[in-house]
């Protein structure tokens, strides 16, 4: 993130809460520092600007990679991925009663759990020893 400036740092982490805007998995949970994602990759011509910057998790940023588009699996629609800083999250995500795993509520909403496998695993573990101790993901009622 040190290529980024101090201002831009500032916009970022006002704006995400050190949460990945993909999962709403928070720093503390997932015990590794955020990564900053390109949501239009650089090497796709996506600009250093807020407009184009969220916090993610390792995992959201690793699967994510240079991909803008993926495949909706009850449309079979080929859409583009969330984008964090024109959507709003709650339109296209819900949790389940757990608070453990996450679905997608719209063709992108979908399209994007499977994309960046959301529901993987060693993250869906990670969340359920959370919410074990009463934490619950932003967005769960």
């Amino acid at each position: 993130m040190s290529y980024l400036s101090a201002e831009l740092q500032q916009c970022l982490r006002e704006a995400d809460d050190r949460r990945c805007a993909y999962c709403q998995t928070a720093e503390t949970n997932t015990g590794h520092p955020m990564t900053v994602d390109h949501i239009t990759p650089r090497s796709r011509g996506g600009l250093t600007i807020f407009d184009n910057l969220c916090f993610a998790c390792r995992s959201c940023n690793q699967f994510k990679g240079q991909t803008i588009t993926s495949t909706d699996p009850l449309t079979g629609k080929i859409v583009p991925l969330y984008h964090p800083r024109q959507q709003t999250w709650s339109k296209h995500f819900a949790w389940t009663e757990s608070g453990i795993l996450l679905m997608g509520l719209t063709e992108v909403g979908r399209a994007t759990i499977i994309a960046l496998k959301i529901n993987n695993p060693v993250i869906v573990d990670a969340r359920s020893r959370w919410v074990s101790v009463g934490w619950h993901p932003p967005g769960y009622d």
